[in-house]
């Protein structure tokens, strides 16, 4: 494999990896470092299994592979490309709300803030930070149906997204895995979630209109970025009198 050498840099010793892996982390940084921007088509199969000394089975296995990771999409015709964090691509992937009649819910964005500080021991330890590191944390309140149903606390290393917390809070998007993307090179492909049952304190309460102590869910999220570390930990509480949270296991 004619990259071999520059992925051995990474490591102390032999790479004993199958190749389709090799090639598959190859294509992996060079989609991290922006040599192959979101929405770009890779070259063919073809050309990079010529490219890379290998069989054109081996790239197209690792092609499957990036594919099922939602890091790229096969459009029939045209060829690989690399996938975008389009608003409803992260809607499908990362939102699982739905309603009595089994529709997905379409949040809005009801108010945001954002500001700069030292990162809490939990968000240091969530997001596997130094202690007391830079972060930036966002408080939102989202509506379902027009009514207010999901307060959000995000929080994201500093170091990740300057400029971030400068930005109005009504500036920001309702979905942020697009801008992350967009303006920082950052993608989010994955998630580790946590549910638990919590009882409304005083401040939730009168941002969602409920009484203090109703029922909520709370989603604890942290959100991998296609390094594979943390870039995202967000706690979303949730009323539950007209959402459900559901996903479907293959």
């Amino acid at each position: 494999m004619a990259d071999t050498a520059e992925a051995g840099q990474a490591g102390s010793g032999p790479d004993f990896r199958p190749l389709y892996g090799q090639v598959k982390d190859l294509l992996v940084r060079r989609i991290a470092a922006g040599e192959l921007r979101p929405g770009e088509a890779l070259p063919s199969e073809m050309r990079l299994a010529a490219e890379l000394g290998v069989s054109q089975g081996t790239v197209r296995k690792a092609l499957d592979e990036l594919a099922a990771q939602h890091l790229v999409e096969r459009r029939q015709g045209r060829g690989t490309f690399v996938a975008e964090q389009t608003e409803s691509r992260a809607l499908f992937h990362f939102f699982h709300l739905f309603d009595a009649e089994g529709q997905r819910g379409s949040p809005a964005c009801r108010e945001a803030s954002s500001k700069s500080g030292s990162a809490s021991r939990a968000e240091a330890k969530r997001l596997d930070l130094a202690a007391k590191a830079p972060v930036i944390r966002i408080d939102r309140v989202r509506t379902l149906d027009g009514v207010p149903s999901m307060v959000e606390r995000i929080v994201v290393p500093a170091g990740l997204f300057p400029g971030l917390a400068e930005q109005p809070g009504d500036a920001l998007p309702n979905t942020l895995y697009e801008m992350f993307q967009r303006d920082y090179g950052v993608t989010v492909t994955t998630a580790d979630e946590q549910l638990r049952a919590v009882a409304a304190g005083a401040a939730d309460a009168r941002k969602l209109d409920v009484p203090e102590g109703t029922p909520l869910m709370e989603i604890d999220r942290v959100a991998i970025g296609i390094r594979g570390r943390p870039v995202e930990w967000r706690l979303s509480r949730v009323r539950t009198d007209a959402h459900t949270y559901r996903v479907r296991l293959d």
